[in-house]
């Protein structure tokens, strides 16, 4: 008779249910984290393109041109942002990132042509100084903001949502409340930031209005008015901001992520982005402000294929956040100092964590210095490498977009179109409303 123990987990309670509930049995809290959704969610991998040949003809990619200048804010703004390419850096606070990183970001975006965001507590001098195009961010927290400040920026993003925590408000641990943070924001140095969950003088459409012509006017109609919004209900939210006035409606689906929140939020609360972009497109054409109201989808965008899929769904533009992070060096084993790389595999150890799977950025001890207050972690990211890497990833993404457009025998990246995509599964074709390959197939949306 065999001894052998035959070890089976339970579908329900498996190890990581196990663990969740010993840890709030033992802490009645509940976790904060920082980056997005770890679970396994409908994408853009989810979709392929089909490329010219027989019955379409593609373009030589060295020898003709492919366009990718993009324009944002066109309805109502008198000073429309105009960028080399539709691939945007999304707001990312100082308090969350440290100065230099932010000052990498503004570097960046200004080699390559597009825009960088301020994010939550405010404008940076560096980031200002760095950043040819700055999108400045109103916020429910109103943290740091400052209306010279928003003169001084080219466009305004009004935030309703965030992807990675709809209907809940920013976290800023003490750790990371230093004495200029603390003083951007009006707090407390080192204690606990906790921002509102919606803005505090107005509770609707109307107010919503209201809210934006107060911008407008303060700006003199100059600036374009984003208004954001995390993916729950979008198709109403898209159709309630464009009517609200917004020139550039911005929607951040469930996997975008975040510098500190709980990881309910991140992991149950919100719709894919894939699904959040079918359902904005949808309004837009609905109302029949497609190309008068543009779109800048962001969640989860890290390849030039996510950012030519995306486009070709409709979007006009995307926002890169996490990819962004991860540019920077955001979980590499090491940080470069003086040209030198140096470990940083021990810090990660300290965190309980190694790289490739650290999600800590809520600590502020971020072994290679980018989601940090830290006088000295941060020195671990300096400005000018940081840059280097972001240009490079922002010119691959941009590269690949265009491979992509010419073999679809585009001239203008603008011209993807969602005949030019199929689906590679039920769940895929159903949100982004795309045959299933080799079929035209559309489930719930065919007759069948």
């Amino acid at each position: 008779m065999s001894n052998k123990i035959v070890l089976e987990e339970s579908a329900g309670f498996n190890q990581k249910v196990i663990e969740y509930v010993h840890r709030a049995s033992a802490t009645g809290l509940y976790e904060i984290r920082g980056m997005g959704a770890k679970r396994h969610l409908p994408s853009f991998d989810d979709l392929v393109f089909l490329a010219g040949s027989a019955s379409r003809y593609p373009l030589e990619g060295y020898r003709e041109k492919c366009s990718t200048k993009t324009v944002l804010g066109t309805r109502f703004a008198k000073k429309p942002i105009e960028l080399d390419i539709p691939i945007t850096i999304a707001g990312m606070s100082f308090g969350a990132l440290s100065a230099n990183v932010k000052e990498a970001l503004g570097l960046a975006a200004t080699e390559v042509g597009t825009s960088t965001t301020t994010g939550d507590g405010g404008m940076t001098q560096e980031e200002r100084r760095s950043s040819k195009t700055l999108v400045y961010q109103c916020l429910p927290s109103r943290y740091g903001f400052n209306p010279d400040d928003l003169r001084r920026a080219d466009a305004i993003e009004l935030v309703i949502g965030q992807g990675a925590k709809p209907g809940g408000g920013g976290m800023l641990l003490g750790q990371k409340v230093t004495q200029r943070v603390a003083g951007m924001r009006t707090l407390p140095v080192g204690v606990d930031q906790r921002s509102a969950c919606r803005h505090p003088d107005w509770t609707g459409p109307d107010d919503l209005a209201i809210k934006i012509k107060e911008l407008r006017e303060i700006t003199d109609w100059e600036k374009p008015v984003y208004v954001k919004i995390g993916a729950t209900r979008t198709f109403n939210d898209v159709k309630l901001a464009v009517h609200a006035g917004a020139d550039v409606i911005v929607v951040d689906g469930m996997q975008g992520g975040t510098a500190a929140t709980q990881t309910v939020f991140i992991e149950h609360v919100g719709i894919p982005t894939l699904a959040a972009l079918r359902q904005a497109v949808d309004a837009l054409e609905d109302m029949n402000m497609r190309g008068k109201v543009q779109l800048i989808i962001s969640g989860g965008i890290r390849t030039g294929a996510d950012v030519a899929k995306a486009l070709a769904m409709g979007a006009d533009a995307v926002a890169i956040g996490q990819g962004i992070l991860y540019s920077l060096g955001c979980n590499s084993s090491s940080y470069i100092h003086n040209g030198e790389h140096i470990s940083a595999e021990a810090e990660y150890a300290a965190l309980g964590t190694a790289p490739g799977y650290c999600h800590h950025c809520h600590t502020g001890k971020c072994p290679v210095g980018v989601t940090t207050q830290d006088e000295i972690l941060e020195q671990r990211l300096e400005s000018i490498t940081g840059a280097k890497r972001v240009k490079n990833y922002l010119k691959t993404l941009n590269m690949e977009l265009t491979t992509v457009a010419r073999a679809c025998g585009k001239s203008n990246v603008h011209h993807l179109e969602r005949e030019d995509l199929v689906a590679l599964t039920v769940e895929a074709a159903a949100m982004a409303r795309i045959p299933l390959a080799g079929t035209d197939w559309i489930p719930g949306h065919s007759g069948y």
